[in-house]
């Protein structure tokens, strides 16, 4: 699917060029052949045309002297010989890596930036030493430090994934010389993240998961998976969903469901650029304008296109819906269609660069917290008075308070914008890592302000956090491994939705939303009744002794 990242092919692909750039560099690359390489093959080219070149002029003659062509003579039947020798050369040298560069070729041919040196750099195809597989492990552990075989080549050169980290794992330890011990190895399938999720990878981090819920949200009940090493947090968020609950439950809606890539181009001068801005803004393309950015996915649907102007450089901000995918592969490869597109009717349009930040993406920008990204979603509850006192330990006049002097008034002080909240981030990173969202989107997910207010003659509190950019999917990057899959089960929401693409993506951002939600109704409760320091100091807090580790 469109929005799946590159698979194994591109993978083997990747580790090929960079095998290449290595054994063009090595000095014990060359040496194994008796010319230069760039001689051997100015040798068969010149071969290849010269003995082509004689073999059509005897034909003519031939035909023009009525001669029947099957009578050769030895000088011709030597050049049949020459040109059938050179054309299988060049054609193992170039053809095959030809061919196979377009079997391996991800289906969404987006250019990734680390990709841009393999794609700049000469690649010259070098088979791998399959022999090698048939080595010691020692062996190729030996090779591998003394540069001899490339670490990064181990999957595509072994066959073996499992293999292939076990050795660069011992290479490391060796070139380093510290241990990895204390870093699992077994018990992981690196033949799943080969070529999606982590490249030369010599092991796997344990990061516990733990639950929280039910989450009454929407009259659905959730137990929600929250990766964290952080003690309390888990705790207070089940808190948190324990007073939702006793309260009757939230509700939430999805404002907006858009992913956004936003190209820079520029132009020779800012009234040229201002005319690009101008058509695309005009409602009579967008119709055609949609319609080419479509062809990149059958989920993606264009919805508007912002643009503005630095000079005479202009930010392009294409949003589309993506199905269930998080979309940034999606979106991408629309926004290269359309600047194809483009590029008949402005020819002098200077493409810089497919991202120019006016995204944005894994960054804190003002354009995502005023315009959204991915889902934008309100949630809200009313916390009875009751169960404030009892469950949370406050009363909601001090919470009412708290939260306009510290979330409110205190962020204005400290300049944040998106930051208006105690602590949404935590909630929202420990979802991520356990759902297989990419984690770096925190920083644009985590936006969010937190609101509370007396309700009911004072005695209720009503609580609501709007979150403009949480930024997830249910299918593609991390979501395929199994750990995640199985967190992703638990919340229903696992793989795109046939019936409804776009919902299970939706459902998991108002989970997200909801258990911010009771994540901020928790540990204000916890600072407003003094019970922070304390709690923290309880569990958060390592009893062993940090100098014998």
């Amino acid at each position: 699917m469109d929005h799946r990242r590159p698979d194994d092919g591109a993978s083997s692909l990747r580790l090929r060029r960079h095998n290449n750039r290595a054994s063009t560099t090595s000095p014990k690359a060359s040496d194994a052949l008796p010319l230069p390489l760039y001689l051997t093959n100015a040798i068969f080219f010149t071969l290849f045309f010269s003995v082509a070149y004689y073999l059509l002029h005897r034909w003519r003659d031939k035909i023009r002297s009525s001669t029947p062509l099957h009578v050769l003579t030895f000088y011709e039947l030597a050049s049949i010989l020459s040109l059938i020798a050179s054309f299988i050369y060049l054609l193992c040298f170039f053809g095959i890596h030809f061919v196979q560069s377009f079997i391996s070729r991800p289906s969404n041919d987006v250019v990734w930036e680390d990709d841009v040196t393999d794609i700049l750099l000469p690649q010259i195809p070098i088979l791998p030493p399959l022999h090698l597989a048939h080595h010691h492990d020692d062996e190729i552990v030996k090779s591998v430090v003394e540069g001899e075989t490339p670490s990064y080549s181990l999957e595509s050169t072994l066959g073996d994934c499992r293999r292939a980290v076990a050795i660069r794992r011992e290479a490391l330890q060796r070139v380093t010389g510290r241990s990895l011990q204390g870093l699992p190895l077994e018990g992981f399938d690196y033949e799943s993240i080969l070529g999606q999720c982590c490249e030369m990878p010599v092991g796997y981090v344990q990061i516990p998961v733990g639950v929280a819920g039910p989450l009454l949200l929407d009259g659905f009940e959730y137990t929600v998976p929250m990766a964290t090493t952080e003690g309390c947090l888990v705790a207070s968020t089940n808190r948190g969903c324990k007073a939702i609950y006793a309260s009757g439950g939230a509700s939430s809606v999805v404002l907006k469901d858009g992913m956004s890539r936003a190209p820079v181009v520029r132009f020779s001068t800012a009234k040229r650029a201002a005319q690009l801005k101008f058509f695309l803004e005009d409602p009579l393309n967008f119709d055609t304008l949609a319609l080419v950015f479509n062809r990149s996915s059958r989920f993606a649907r264009l919805q508007h296109i912002q643009c503005t102007m630095a000079g005479k450089n202009l930010y392009l901000r294409f949003t589309c819906s993506t199905g269930d995918a998080m979309g940034m592969n999606m979106v991408s490869k629309g926004v290269q269609n359309v600047l194809d597109f483009l590029q008949s009717d402005f020819p002098d349009m200077d493409i810089i660069g497919i991202s120019g930040n006016f995204c944005s993406d894994k960054k804190p920008a003002a354009v995502n917290w005023i315009e959204g990204r991915g889902k934008s979603v309100v949630c809200e509850a009313i916390i009875k008075e009751e169960v404030v006192k009892k469950v949370l330990k406050t009363n909601v006049a001090a919470l009412v308070e708290l939260n306009m002097l510290k979330n409110l008034a205190g962020s204005a002080v400290a300049g944040a914008f998106g930051g208006y909240n105690a602590h949404a981030s935590n909630i929202v990173s420990a979802i991520f890592i356990a759902t297989g969202q990419d984690p770096a989107q925190n920083i644009e997910s985590s936006h969010c302000i937190t609101m509370m207010e007396a309700v009911n003659d004072g005695r209720d509190l009503h609580i609501s956090v709007t979150m403009p950019s949480i930024e997830v999917g249910t299918v593609g990057g991390g979501t395929q491994l199994a750990s995640q899959s199985a967190c992703l089960n638990l919340l229903g929401v696992k793989g795109a939705n046939k019936e409804s693409p776009g919902s299970n993506s939706r459902l998991l951002a108002t989970i997200v939303a909801g258990s911010v939600l009771a994540g901020e109704l928790s540990l204000m409760s916890a600072i407003a009744a003094g019970q922070l320091v304390q709690s923290h100091m309880k569990y958060n807090r390592s009893s062993q002794n940090v100098c014998q580790m």
